[in-house]
């Protein structure tokens, strides 16, 4: 199937001269709506932590509803996929975000009463929440032009980063004034606004002519649209290299971060500063890298991607010895800084080079084993930790996050995350192409 470029203005090809994405009003209300999700999906887990703070909840309750939202998500993600495909995409947002809406006040009646309850709406919410992620990527291609997504990507991520600096401090002060029931029904409200918010895609509907059809008795089986999928994904060596660097380095980095990390800081250092003055240099890495990949470039986009992928390498690496916090925090910051710099270049190079009737279930192989296996990671570490020491752990998960993207950089087309031999230039290098 091959790719033809998307005929663009001489403006395209120029950044600097386009219209600020946010300026956008569809764009306005997608991100709006994003944003509010991605606020919801944070806050659900840390609120539930504060009922574990007051008793509500048990340390144990709150395991199974952990991993009851996590089953929800990664069962949702697959079926999402493939319904944002073959239906509007706006749809499965809308849906999703009335699903995950409708469990927060299940959750808050559940509490305290029927773990059951709380257990069966916490997976309908991680439902909504799994089903969002790819019917948003996919949306933000009809929604914005080809020339901006670099742009529209990076203030996706920004909003994602700003979440997580300021919401702490936010929801810890409405704790201070509102219980905990209260604030789960917050979250609803913010799923009502990514449900509700955001419009149709400019090109609603639009499907190439082997798309299947959405009605009638030859209609494909959700497995086989699915598979189709896969097919579209291999069909893309730079995407199926860059999925299998981006999993192993969010099973091992982020596994390290989540469990090493508080260790190293409370046994190591003998103080919390440490864990929190990392994640916070890790997030203002995150947002610096955001606003500079919003304009920046790269000639060999695929290479400073996978480059950026590797710095996360220097966030276990800083735990194996003892050296000054500063150090530390600046290894999250540069982990940080690369996270960004792969992950713009990464959802705009997929949103151009794959086949638009497939982008929605492409997305969604990316989010179920990038994000699907990182539990894995994290029920592994602390184990493997106990029987080969912390020292041994961090040394094969820094080796994994330097290595995996190294080996992905070999690949022939992912020096450009593009199956064409060339340099993608100008307007072209943003445009993608229609199947």
């Amino acid at each position: 199937m091959p790719i033809s470029p998307i005929p663009t203005t001489a403006s395209e090809d120029l950044p600097g001269k386009q219209r600020p994405v946010l300026l956008d009003a569809a764009f306005l209300r997608l991100w709006t709506g994003a944003t509010a999700s991605g606020l919801a999906t944070w806050a659900l887990p840390f609120v539930l932590g504060f009922a574990v703070l007051d008793r509500t909840l048990t340390a144990t309750d709150l395991g199974l509803l952990l991993a009851a939202r996590t089953a929800g998500f990664l069962a949702a993600v697959p079926v999402a996929g493939v319904l944002a495909d073959r239906h509007s995409r706006r749809g499965v947002v809308l849906w999703a975000g009335l699903a995950a809406g409708a469990a927060a006040p299940l959750i808050a009646a559940g509490l305290g009463r029927s773990v059951l309850l709380a257990a069966s709406a916490a997976a309908l919410a991680g439902a909504g929440q799994g089903a969002c992620r790819p019917a948003f990527q996919a949306l933000t291609a009809e929604v914005v032009d080809a020339g901006r997504r670099q742009q529209a990507n990076a203030a996706m991520t920004l909003a994602v980063r700003v979440t997580t600096l300021t919401g702490p401090s936010l929801t810890a002060l409405l704790a201070v004034f509102l219980d905990t029931r209260a604030l789960l029904l917050g979250i609803g409200l913010l799923w009502l606004v990514a449900a509700l918010v955001p419009g149709p895609g400019a090109h609603a509907g639009t499907r190439t002519e082997d798309a299947p059809c959405a009605e009638g008795p030859g209609r494909v089986s959700f497995l086989a649209e699915f598979a189709d999928g896969v097919r579209e994904a291999r069909r893309h060596p730079w995407f199926i290299a860059g999925l299998a660097a981006l999993t192993a380095v969010i099973a091992t980095g982020y596994s390290a971060t989540g469990v090493a990390l508080p260790l190293v800081s409370r046994d190591e250092y003998g103080t919390e500063v440490v864990l929190a003055g990392a994640m916070t240099a890790y997030t203002a890495g995150a947002l610096a890298a955001a606003l500079l990949i919003a304009r920046w470039r790269p000639r060999s986009q695929g290479w400073t991607a996978l480059a950026g992928l590797a710095a996360y390498g220097f966030a276990p690496l800083s735990l194996m010895v003892l050296v000054h916090p500063v150090v530390v925090m600046a290894a999250y910051a540069v982990a940080g800084i690369g996270i960004e710099l792969f992950n713009v270049p990464w959802f705009t190079a997929t949103q151009r080079e794959v086949a638009p009737d497939k982008l929605a279930r492409v997305s969604s192989l990316d989010f179920l084993l990038s994000y699907g296996l990182a539990p894995v990671g994290l029920v592994l570490i602390a184990p493997a930790v106990d029987a080969f020491g912390t020292q041994a752990v961090l040394a094969v998960c820094a080796l994994t996050c330097f290595t995996a993207p190294a080996v992905a950089a070999l690949v022939p087309s992912a020096r450009h995350f593009s199956h064409r031999s060339e340099t993608p230039s100008g307007a072209e290098r943003e445009a993608g192409g229609a199947a």
